[in-house]
């Protein structure tokens, strides 16, 4: 099976940016649904997308509960490989019951 690459929608640079002028910048304002609006909208991004990296850095900093980036990329990979595995049993299985029966239909050696 081929690994697809996933391109975000924005870089790196720009959510790191974005998260670091929240940071910086959210005691001036008077929410953080304020803030959000304010500074996505001087990024060209989408406020919820500012509040997601916002909250995803916060996770991965150990600031919020919930499943960090590197968890998350670590369940996915198992998942995959316990797909893959499922698979091969399966196929491993028919493969039996093929040779199985055509050893029952063989003719018996001494």
């Amino acid at each position: 099976m081929t690994k697809q690459s996933f391109t975000p929608a924005y870089p790196a640079e720009l959510r790191e940016r974005g998260v670091r002028l929240f940071r910086e910048n959210c005691a001036d304002y008077a929410s953080d649904t304020v803030a959000y609006k304010a500074i996505a909208s001087k990024l060209g991004c989408s406020p919820d997308s500012l509040r997601v990296w916002c909250q995803r850095a916060e996770r991965d900093a150990g600031q919020r509960s919930g499943l960090t980036s590197a968890e998350k990329d670590r369940i996915k990979e198992l998942e995959r490989e316990v797909r893959e595995l499922r698979q091969a049993n399966e196929i491993l299985k028919k493969a039996s019951a093929y040779f199985a029966a055509a050893e029952l239909g063989r003719p018996f050696r001494k």
